[in-house]
């Protein structure tokens, strides 16, 4: 397992290719950045009906490169009462975290036939990647929860009610979001058996219909997909899950107290977690760079081609998320993230691991001789109990809320043959 430029020891050439890759990776992402935030400029004016950036550069493609400019000479201030050290090495802790997890990603390589996406280059064979971990899974948890850490620092050594307020509510949300996270990422590794992320895209490479029929979005059911999806706009601080931020009651959230070059740095980790975030859920759920050889360009850049086409879809779904939907409130975030997201990821990961032990014939219905059969029992068995676990749950959280008012005077009505509202105190 790993690169295999490295199974024969580490020599000069090596440490060049390690430096070389990680310094290309760096440029590709800064440049995808730029990008991105001009093209969710452009998608957000044209879904609103208005103009985007048109001046700067043709189609105002330089106009992110100008806001760079404009930030990098503005005057860099730091409260009085901040806490000097922390205030200044937060950003960077988000930038870091950000990038760091992009070095997991395989942007290209030609998976197809069987073939494992490796690449000759001065002699050495090696992957269209930074570093092929072992646990490269488990790093991208670790980056995943480090990350909260530069908005939380941010927020307290500012020194100013407004941003910690903002930093509190990261944490919070990050613990809520972080566990369905990796309940959904678990129904992956379940499937894959891996947690490489190079291994896991030759799993789902080389099956019917160019590799879709052994997608992991096919093999886990989309559920998995569906809550990681949630779960990681949740872990972004994107709309609707933007409270980090919530500029119209925080100001400006955990960064109200920067400016300049730092603010800057605050903004490039945030758009930078989006392109990586989408360039994991297309290696984790979408084959990655798998896909066919369509014969007229060489197999590696048929690899980067169906990589950039997966994430470009990720990309404009987080734009679309953030043109049209509205923020929720507070307790709603919470409510999503603890009694839904959670029950259902923990819930359809058991269903998944009773399902691959019927397969391998740890699990065996005596009474019934077809495994096929014997599958869809054990499928069926499954939701039935996810059914009457998820009904007891419901009923749970609606009497222990009707217990709660009742203590607090408050009168439960239903709204319109909706969920409760609160009408008014009870004589």
């Amino acid at each position: 397992m790993g690169d295999p430029y490295l199974a024969d020891g580490v020599d000069f050439g090596d440490v060049i290719m390690a430096v070389a890759k990680a310094g290309i990776a760096f440029v590709i992402v800064l440049v995808s950045v730029m990008l991105m935030v001009w093209f969710e400029r452009k998608v957000v004016s044209r879904l609103q009906n208005r103009i985007g950036p048109n001046v700067a550069g043709p189609f105002g493609l330089l106009q992110t490169l100008a806001d760079g400019i404009k930030l990098f000479f503005k005057e860099d201030i730091i409260p009085t009462r901040a806490d000097r050290f922390v205030f200044q090495l937060a950003p960077y802790l988000s930038l870091v975290t950000a990038f760091l997890t992009f070095v997991l990603v395989p942007i290209a390589g030609d998976f197809s036939e069987g073939r494992d996406g490796s690449v000759t280059i001065f002699g050495r064979q090696t992957y269209i990647m930074v570093a092929d971990l072992p646990i490269g899974i488990l790093f991208f948890l670790a980056m995943s929860s480090l990350a909260v850490y530069g908005i939380m620092l941010a927020g307290w050594s500012s020194g100013s009610k407004y941003p910690l307020l903002g930093a509190v509510r990261a944490s919070a949300q990050a613990i809520s979001y972080e566990a369905a996270l990796g309940l959904s990422l678990a129904s992956v590794l379940l499937v894959s058996g891996s947690l490489s992320t190079h291994q896991i895209v030759v799993t789902q490479a080389g099956g019917a219909f160019g590799g879709i029929a052994t997608w992991n979005l096919v093999a886990t059911a989309f559920i998995p997909f569906i809550i990681f999806l949630i779960a990681g706009t949740a872990e972004l601080n994107r709309p609707p899950f933007d409270l980090v931020e919530a500029e119209q009651e925080l100001v400006g959230g955990f960064h109200t107290e920067y400016s300049s070059i730092r603010f800057s740095l605050f903004y490039l980790a945030e758009f930078m977690n989006t392109v990586t975030m989408s360039a994991i859920i297309v290696t984790l759920f979408l084959g990655g760079p798998a896909g066919p050889n369509l014969g007229f360009l060489p197999g590696w850049l048929w690899g980067f081609v169906w990589f950039f086409l997966k994430l470009l879809v990720f990309l404009f779904t987080f734009v679309w998320f953030r043109a049209t939907l509205p923020r929720l409130r507070y307790d709603q975030l919470m409510d999503l993230g603890w009694k839904v997201l959670i029950p259902i990821s923990l819930g359809w990961l058991l269903m998944l691991g009773a399902i691959r032990l019927t397969r391998t014939g740890r699990i065996d219905i005596e009474a019934i001789d077809d495994p096929t059969v014997e599958i869809v029992a054990v499928t069926a068995i499954g939701l039935g109990v996810l059914f009457i676990g998820g009904s007891l749950l419901v009923l749970a959280i609606r009497a222990a809320r009707q217990e709660r008012l009742a203590e607090s005077g408050l009168v439960a009505v239903a709204v319109d043959g909706g969920p409760l509202g609160v009408e008014g105190r009870a004589n």
